[in-house]
């Protein structure tokens, strides 16, 4: 047994605290735009380092705006509608992956209409350094203690503050299914594959890891189980079979013609 007893903020000045939480996501969108950059002119990409910082602004946007929004609308409806002026305090927590992935994706939608730049070519590169964000995040998550897993009698379980019971580390679960998405993307990044091949692979992937992965985590208390499974595990089916169309769609169709006459979008 292990007890997280960490505490999640790393420096006080007055009123003002440093969380491990904002150091690992800054820390993440700066890695995010050394790792874009160098992708970009690995795939020779006309992507100037003034272009990656604004493509970085769109998605820092994007996945906060469809993050919130789906914790307000699908996650925590009733308590919003009882508290409006707490939509936007984004600061006490409540952000879906899954809304901000959409949002993400929407506002790079937008970024590459506006740059005259084939979506594909920058989703297939921006999931790489997702996939190491998502990594560096749900480390962040299990210095929060926030999260957390079942309640479990293994041996490597883990003692959370304000948590009954020893529960499974499903922040460090998730830590590792990220680096696994991460690792085999950098893999497979150089071979010859129909461009958005990347993107829904990450897509089919993280939905098919973390529906297992759903398994051990606690559900979200104001929820519970529907039908027997987690609203995780209910928008994992909806991403995994909308990755599956797509990657498919992709690759059947790129094979009947040459990648050059291909719309990206």
């Amino acid at each position: 047994m292990f007890y997280n007893n960490i505490d999640p903020t790393l420096l006080r000045i007055g009123p003002l605290e440093v969380r491990y939480y904002g150091i690992i996501y800054a820390l993440g969108f700066i890695l995010a735009y050394f790792f874009i950059t160098y992708l970009a002119k690995q795939r020779d990409l006309e992507l100037t380092k003034e272009n990656t910082l604004d493509l970085l602004f769109y998605l820092v946007i994007g996945t906060i705006i469809g993050a919130r929004i789906f914790e307000v609308l699908i996650y925590n409806p009733a308590y919003y509608l009882q508290n409006p002026m707490n939509i936007l305090a984004i600061w006490h927590g409540g952000l879906s992956f899954h809304g901000g992935l959409v949002g993400a994706t929407i506002s790079t939608i937008i970024y590459c209409r506006k740059r005259k730049i084939p979506f594909y070519d920058i989703a297939d590169i921006a999931v790489i350094p997702l996939a190491f964000g998502l990594f560096l995040g749900r480390i962040a998550n299990f210095i929060n203690g926030e999260l957390v897993g079942r309640i479990t009698d293994l041996p490597w379980c883990v003692k959370f503050k304000n948590h009954e019971g020893c529960r499974h580390p499903s922040q460090l679960y998730e830590s590792l299914k990220n680096l696994i998405i991460f690792s085999t993307l950098w893999t497979i990044k150089d071979k010859k594959l129909k461009k958005g091949t990347l993107f829904w692979a990450f897509v089919i992937m993280y939905s098919t890891l973390r529906f297992a992965i759903e398994f051990v985590r606690a559900p979200d208390p104001q929820i519970g189980f529907i039908l027997g499974l987690t609203m995780g595990q209910w928008l994992n089916i909806v991403m995994f079979i909308i990755g599956v169309f797509f990657f498919t769609r992709i690759n059947m169709q790129e094979s009947k013609q040459p990648d050059n006459k291909q719309s990206q979008n």
